[in-house]
């Protein structure tokens, strides 16, 4: 395990690059078994969950290569065999293999994945929708076993628009027989990016980014080159730095209409933002409004921002109030902001009421998952003194070269061995 030291109440300019969406490339990555030759993916963020993507690649027998942010991968000659628990465990998204071999081989053995502790986050709705393609599913000691003699499209209609669910369908019905339906689809762009990238291999998805998608079967998929859509959360994140501790800090490679709904809630904070074509420039004002932040499937307020969001709402002039929609479990980093002299009150598990302002004071803190890890260091840049916070593994999870974007800035910020 890692830890984030950080000097905080530093003034913070200039130029912070977005790296490639983690929510698309972990995607991206299981999907490249579905090739039938090699595939180029570039703009790959260099973070632990790929890392962890990679090991179950070389467990399968593909080829990997990977050469700063490209990796190829060649899974012409891959085995399907059994995932290791103890690395299906380490990211949520390893539960794409399961589409992904599911669709190339109508078998999969893996156990139930891992990933951050934000709730439940039960995969009832990906095994519902491989059952309507024709798979039988049994599971042993947290062990799914997933066979098909075949797959054969019908409509899907989700109960609710899950991005994992509707990204592990897609892969499912890439090869299936006839045509698939997905109604009630999630409309992330990076569900946008996978669908792209499973066409340039010779695929026939269309409606992606809407609540219809459309997939008619194919039986081969071949080589293409693809790139990873830049990191909207990324990009949020440090929007949301620079609106509290920021003097014309420019953050480049984006794309804004991904960011529309923060962007509509910092203008309502007033906060003053120039919007370019592939970036934004952002100070902080002197004086933050309190807002009401509710969490919606995109293109909603994004869950991922809300607790990095919450940091914010501690400086605002004013009751701010967090209503969390999507998962039951992701208020755990107000405990720790409290810690720092935050004024936080969690009314349900669903709602929080944020106080503001109040000056944080540098402390000992840990992180629970990835985005509370966020929230504590933009926390830690804006406190007065010296933030340690542990758990910093869940943060590399998520955040390519963080320390190093933020030192390029200003920050007094290192990593550390626990």
């Amino acid at each position: 395990m890692h830890k984030i030291i950080i000097e905080g109440n530093n003034k913070l300019s200039g130029k912070i690059r977005i790296s490639g969406s983690k929510n698309s490339a972990v995607a991206l990555v299981p999907a490249a078994v579905l090739c039938d030759e090699e595939v180029t993916i570039a703009n790959v963020p260099s973070i632990s969950d790929i890392d962890a993507l990679d090991e179950i690649l070389n467990h399968l027998g593909a080829t990997v290569t990977r050469v700063d942010d490209v990796i190829k991968i060649d899974s012409s000659k891959i085995e399907n065999k059994l995932i290791p628990e103890k690395v299906a465990k380490k990211l949520r998204a390893s539960y794409y293999f399961m589409g992904a071999l599911l669709s190339k081989f109508k078998r999969v053995e893996m156990y139930f994945p891992g990933g951050c502790s934000i709730g439940a986050r039960p995969i009832n709705l990906h095994l519902k929708g491989f059952e309507a393609l024709g798979a039988k599913i049994k599971e042993e000691d947290n062990m799914f076993i997933i066979t098909a003699d075949k797959l054969v499209g019908t409509k899907i209609n989700l109960d609710f628009a899950s991005v994992g669910a509707t990204i592990n369908l897609m892969l499912a019905a890439v090869k299936a027989e006839g045509t698939t339906i997905i109604s009630n689809a999630a409309k992330e762009p990076h569900i946008v990016n996978v669908a792209t990238f499973l066409n340039n291999m010779g695929a026939k998805i269309s409606g992606a980014g809407t609540s219809e998608i459309k997939i008619v079967g194919v039986d081969y998929l071949h080589s293409c080159f693809h790139e990873v859509v830049p990191d909207y959360i990324e990009t949020g994140t440090y929007m949301i730095l620079a609106s509290m501790i920021g003097k014309n800090i420019t953050i480049e490679n984006i794309i804004p209409e991904h960011v529309e709904s923060l962007i509509s809630k910092l203008e309502e904070a007033g906060v003053p933002m120039e919007i370019g074509i592939d970036s934004i420039k952002i100070s902080a004002p002197d004086v933050l409004n309190p807002l009401n932040i509710k969490t919606q499937v995109y293109p909603g307020f994004p869950t991922d921002l809300q607790q990095p969001m919450a940091t914010l709402l501690t400086q605002a002039n004013g009751k701010s109030m967090i209503n969390e929609t999507i998962w039951e479990n992701r208020f755990l980093n107000l405990l720790e902001l409290n810690k720092m002299g935050a004024t936080t009150e969690l009314l349900t598990t669903s709602k929080a009421v944020i106080i503001g302002p109040t000056k944080l004071k540098g402390k000992k803190v840990a992180a629970s998952d990835l985005r509370a890890g966020a929230s504590l260091v933009l926390a830690g840049l804006i406190a007065e003194g010296t933030t340690v916070i542990e758990n910093a593994d869940y943060i590399l999870r998520g955040y390519e070269g963080i320390v190093e974007k933020l030192t390029k800035i200003g920050a007094k910020i290192r990593l550390e061995e626990e």
